[in-house]
């Protein structure tokens, strides 16, 4: 039996930035490798910033509405991991790494919804 460890929301989406910029850094130095990169750093540093952000609501509402932004970014974040993959620009040893980002984006993505959608109800 393995057990792994248990992030809160705050530390899952920090974790996951840190796991894109460390992604990011070996990724080549192309035109086109570099625009997608910079759009995906921006996107996925994005979720957890505004999850951190949603703490310090001043609402419901206002929480509602950051989450709602972090799902943004994290369905933008699953886009840009998609794109990078579809566009070949991953070195192979980095493959199932650049995988593992888009299922915990998607990941993230049901979380978000799961939030947002309670908070709307309320």
């Amino acid at each position: 039996m393995t057990t792994e460890p248990r992030y809160d929301l705050k530390e899952r989406t920090f974790q996951f930035g840190v796991r894109v910029l460390k992604f990011a850094a070996v990724l080549p130095r192309t035109v086109i490798a570099v625009e997608l990169t910079r759009q995906l750093i921006r996107a996925a540093t994005s979720v957890g910033a505004n999850v951190e952000e949603a703490e310090g609501a001043e609402s419901r509402r206002d929480t509602a509405h950051k989450m709602a932004i972090a799902r943004k970014e994290a369905r933008e974040s699953r886009y840009w991991l998609r794109m990078i993959l579809a566009a070949g620009i991953v070195p192979s040893t980095q493959s199932d790494e650049a995988k593992a980002l888009v299922l915990e984006a998607e990941e993230l993505v049901k979380i978000l919804s799961t939030i947002v959608r309670k908070l709307a109800t309320k």
